[in-house]
């Protein structure tokens, strides 16, 4: 089944997709994501394929995870979403067990939320506090866009600020976006939560992520934030 996977996903291959992946998802000598390969499937595609292949084995899915190309490794992250329901517990552990291998942002934002978030939303959060204080940007991004979960389907924000404060001294763009990302989903919920987290730690927050949480204000009041202006 694995061998008819990966003849339908070379199928689907695009050389125009691909070099436009590459240059998106910052593939470059020294950028983030330094040697991923892409084959320039579409997202929806990737999906069809999942759904399609969804009975993969443990061991199937470890081998698409294990490859360079980038969509063996989305496709196994959306297969892993699919079986998440039957066996929650087999599929976090295994997640957590091969996070360095959702190696780019797209990988965590589109899987994170709907398995670390999903299945620690009852339980002890331990690990994802770990993952945020790790040296691995991308451990590091899966602790704070799992807490998507907790702030949509729990109106939870306890841990999204919490997280936010342990990461916000990083130096790499991709958390400052992150952060901002998820305390903007606060606001829609709670402006005032967000306020108040703003105010405490304005001197600290990376300009990126104080861009990304206030977007939604209206244009006077954003100016005012991003001055330090909370009167």
């Amino acid at each position: 089944m694995l061998q008819k996977l990966t003849k339908e996903i070379q199928k689907s291959y695009s050389k125009e997709r691909a070099e436009h992946s590459k240059r998106f998802f910052k593939t470059g000598v020294g950028e983030y994501g330094e040697g991923d390969i892409f084959l320039g499937l579409s997202v929806p595609e990737q999906r069809v394929l999942a759904k399609k292949y969804s009975n993969l084995s443990m061991p199937q899915i470890q081998k698409l995870l294990d490859s360079e190309i980038h969509e063996y490794r989305l496709i196994a992250g959306l297969i892993l979403i699919k079986k998440f329901e039957k066996d929650p517990e087999v599929i976090f552990n295994f997640y957590i067990k091969n996070a360095r291998r959702f190696n780019n942002w797209d990988l965590v934002d589109l899987t994170a939320p709907r398995i670390v978030g999903n299945f620690l939303k009852d339980k002890n959060k331990k690990i994802i506090y770990d993952l945020a204080r790790s040296k691995n940007i991308w451990e590091k991004r899966i602790a704070i866009v799992s807490t998507l979960y907790f702030i949509v389907k729990e109106n939870n924000f306890s841990d999204t600020l919490k997280i936010s404060e342990i990461i916000l001294g990083d130096s790499h763009d991709l958390i400052h976006k992150a952060v901002g990302w998820m305390l903007r989903e606060v606001g829609k919920r709670n402006v005032e939560v967000l306020k108040d987290f703003l105010k405490i730690n304005y001197k600290k927050i990376p300009r990126t992520a104080l861009r990304y949480a206030i977007e939604k204000f209206p244009e006077a009041q954003r100016k005012k934030f991003l001055k330090g202006n909370f009167n």
